[in-house]
């Protein structure tokens, strides 16, 4: 999720908790990849590096914070107006160029972690392609495809932690995967490890918290199909009580 996180073994001081209580989420998005092809449902989740400072050695969904290229990047296809409303409910002054922000990064940093581009080959390479990790898809022929993806839930990091988010959960049929780079896992990249789980395996693992939650959020949605009535839930804490508000 953050470049730049994994640790020397003699780390920093941590921060004061004055001003870890005090850190402004970043705007951040995440990609849970669904394979639907068996009975059960299975999704992509990979084992974060030991040595990283946030979430070390947490299995998670591939996601992380927006880039200034993820505002330029050419699409196929547009979200849903309901995810639309959705992803700027609630944020002050938010356009809906944010959500379009939102999930080309979920888009970007799932292949920067894994190597999959989620996208379409039908139209050939994408005409606008900002600098860095973005350039991939040029070279794979692959376009971005917001029309896939499905807004799940949104979270921020509790008060007090060292970093904080204000996480975008979204979903995606593992048939939009359109290329694969080999050699973006390794024992040490950001994710050290890939596994195609169902619910009762993921649950299994060493999870973060707020992945136990969207992950029955997540059952909800499949079990209803994705159906556009069904409630987008948001995690937040106040007052030191955990709230789940409907978006």
């Amino acid at each position: 999720m953050d470049q730049a996180t994994i640790l020397p073994p003699a780390s920093a001081a941590p921060e004061s908790p004055r001003r870890a209580a005090a850190l402004r989420p970043r705007n951040a998005a995440t990609l849970i990849i669904i394979d639907r092809t068996a009975r059960h449902p299975k999704f992509l989740m990979g084992k974060r590096h030991e040595g990283l400072a946030f979430m070390p050695g947490k299995f998670v969904f591939p996601g992380g914070r927006i880039e200034p290229g993820d505002r330029r990047m050419s699409v196929a296809g547009a979200l849903s107006s309901r995810a639309e409303d959705a992803l700027v409910k609630r944020v002050p002054r938010a356009s809906h160029s944010l959500g379009r922000a939102l999930a080309l990064a979920a888009i970007r940093e799932t292949h920067e972690e894994t190597g999959l581009f989620l996208g379409t080959t039908e139209y050939g390479p994408p005409e606008t392609v900002p600098e860095g990790s973005w350039q991939a898809f040029k070279q794979f022929g692959v376009m971005p495809d917001l029309e896939a993806l499905h807004l799940v839930a949104r979270a921020i990091t509790p008060p007090g932690r060292p970093r904080r988010f204000d996480t975008r959960f979204f979903t995606i049929d593992r048939k939009a995967v359109a290329a694969e780079q080999p050699g973006i896992v390794t024992p040490t990249s950001e994710l050290v490890e890939l596994a195609w789980v169902s619910f009762a395996e993921a649950r299994e693992l060493d999870l973060p918290r707020i992945t136990r939650v969207v992950l029955d959020e997540l059952e909800v949605q499949i079990a209803g199909g994705f159906a556009p009535y069904l409630p987008i839930p948001f995690f937040y804490e106040r007052n030191g009580r955990n709230v789940r508000e409907v978006l």
